[in-house]
């Protein structure tokens, strides 16, 4: 048989499938950096300003962290590197759609129940990368003619496109080649997020380096550096993209022959045994909650750290760029109130840190579905544990995780803060505060994500849908002056931006309560509906 017989179908059973989703991230992914442009032409509407700037960040060792090097001080140059950060979340959205269409497919046993039919041995492999490489290169045609709407040369335009769709597809492939390696996806995710948190490093070290530094070669390490060293809107390297083209194909005939040489739910890589019998720790379903959750709440909580850290450590840097900018000035004051450039600042980029959160939250919130959907709960439920109790013990970490990451980010973001303004014990709890006033939204996240679990099961995963609107809204909304009715459906909007604002506990109290309503109904729908079974 073929190996690639029923490619064609899988295919459209992934784009069935994720109808929703899919283009809920193109659209996002398009819309915020075409967005930046007029952004940017409204802060920066003089070539002196935006020398300035190119100026001060070229030199900030944490400007270059977040958004990489600025190689043209024109618009589209500033554009490009304010941009810099969607080659990340390209290949994390790349990478886990993989995954999620091979290995936990096959970790479910959806994929074996397809193999009954006439279904080739590499069609599961092909049809994910296929659908990968096609939402990336189709991402890249819209946003190139988006960018040429906005009066930005043709060959930028496409070089920035394209940048996108490089590193989207190089991490599509890695994301199919971790899955060839473990029988389980969560330890597919962690190699494949793992490849591309070094090439993050990778990218930075040489960035912060410089061009002239002994440590540039290492962003030509990194497919995200490569993302960067294209040069949109300034003498673009073309030959840059032959370079992403040839890993990605040498990265997929590397998983393909490895796909070839495993057998069905197994990977290359041999689990390591447990022990017979469970720990009396483990004979709980809070317990084993937190076996599943313990994982996932280290790793955001490491993340959120080093976003706080980075956050804390550029506000009061902000300063210098934004000296005698007040178009600049304006923009962040919608952005993160009016009590100063540094607190609007930083209310803003804690804002930030809020969505991220949020992104816990829903992902925490799903565990109860993937955990259902793989058969995982049916005989936890066939004792004597109640589908309250199975529920309650991941809605805890669902709704607490998010709490503990923010309250890291909140302490290393004002720790940062605090030593560069030269008052750490003040600027501390202010800050802190900042953070952990994100909570009432975020919990709404999680409380639309139960009540989808509980009520309509099937399209539980348009929390994401929603967590890439209330983003949309929030991050791009205020400058595009859209209506503050629109504003409003997201629920960050209602929070009191601190530091430098004004405080109000009514709105944090009745989103808190929207949330507390959310998580009964969920619930409340779990405990009648049907539960599947094996």
């Amino acid at each position: 048989m073929n190996a690639l017989v029923g490619t064609g179908k899988l295919v459209r059973l992934i784009l069935r499938r994720d109808r929703f989703i899919l283009p809920v991230w193109l659209l996002l992914l398009v819309v915020v950096p075409i967005s930046y442009v007029s952004a940017t032409e409204a802060a920066y509407p003089t070539a002196a300003g935006r020398l300035q700037y190119a100026t001060t960040s070229g030199t900030n060792p944490t400007f270059l962290a977040l958004y990489g090097p600025l190689y043209d001080p024109s618009i589209g140059g500033l554009v490009a590197q304010r941009a810099g950060f969607v080659p990340i979340v390209l290949g994390l959205i790349s990478l886990l759609m993989v995954i999620r269409h091979t290995r936990t497919e096959e970790e479910a046993g959806r994929r074996e129940l397809l193999g009954a039919t006439v279904l080739g041995r590499q069609a599961g492999l092909a049809a994910a990368l296929i659908v990968a490489f096609g939402a990336n290169i189709l991402l890249a045609l819209l946003l190139g003619l988006g960018m040429m709407s906005q009066n930005l040369p043709a060959a930028g335009s496409f070089a920035f496109a394209l940048s996108f769709a490089m590193s989207g597809c190089v991490f599509a492939v890695v994301g199919g080649l971790a899955a060839q390696l473990t029988e389980g996806a969560g330890a597919a995710r962690g190699i494949a997020l793992g490849a591309l948190g070094v090439a993050f490093v990778l990218r930075v070290a040489g960035d912060i380096g410089g061009e002239g530094s002994g440590a540039a070669w290492l962003s030509w390490l990194s497919p995200i550096g490569w993302s960067h060293a294209i040069r949109a809107y300034d003498d673009e390297r073309w030959w840059v993209i032959a370079l992403a083209a040839g890993l990605a194909v040498v990265l997929t005939v590397a998983a393909a022959a490895l796909s070839a040489r495993r057998d069905l739910g197994a990977g290359l890589l041999p689990p390591s045994l447990g022990p017979a019998e469970a720990s009396p720790a483990l004979r709980s379903p809070f317990a084993l909650a937190w076996r599943l959750h313990r994982g996932l709440l280290l790793g955001w909580s490491i993340g959120l750290a080093a976003l706080g850290l980075v956050f804390g450590s550029i506000a009061y840097g902000v300063r210098d760029i934004l000296t005698d900018n007040p178009q600049l000035e304006e923009m962040f004051a919608r952005l993160g109130g009016s009590a100063g450039l540094v607190d609007a600042t930083l209310a803003g980029t804690m804002g930030f840190v809020g969505v991220a959160a949020a992104g816990y939250a829903v992902q925490a919130t799903l565990r109860l579905r993937s955990e259902e959907t793989a058969m995982r709960a049916e005989p936890v439920l066939g004792t004597a544990v109640s589908r309250y109790r199975w529920a309650a013990s991941h809605i805890v970490f669902a709704l607490l995780g998010p709490t503990v990451a923010l309250a890291v980010a909140g302490l290393m973001a004002g720790l940062a803060h605090g030593l560069n303004a030269g008052d750490v014990g003040g600027q501390l709890p202010r800050v802190f505060a900042g953070a952990m006033v994100q909570l009432p939204a975020v919990w709404i996240l999680a409380g639309i994500a139960i009540a989808l679990f509980g009520l309509v099961p099937r399209i539980a995963a348009a929390s994401w849908g929603a967590l890439a609107l209330f983003f949309l809204l929030g991050q791009v909304g205020a400058l595009l002056d859209l209506p503050q009715g629109v504003l409003d459906l997201s629920p960050f909007s209602h929070l009191p931006q601190v530091p430098g604002g004004d405080v109000s506990a009514a709105p944090m109290l009745w989103l808190t309560a929207i949330a507390v309503v959310l998580v009964a109904a969920g619930v409340a729908g779990f405990r009648r509906r049907d539960v599947p079974v094996s």
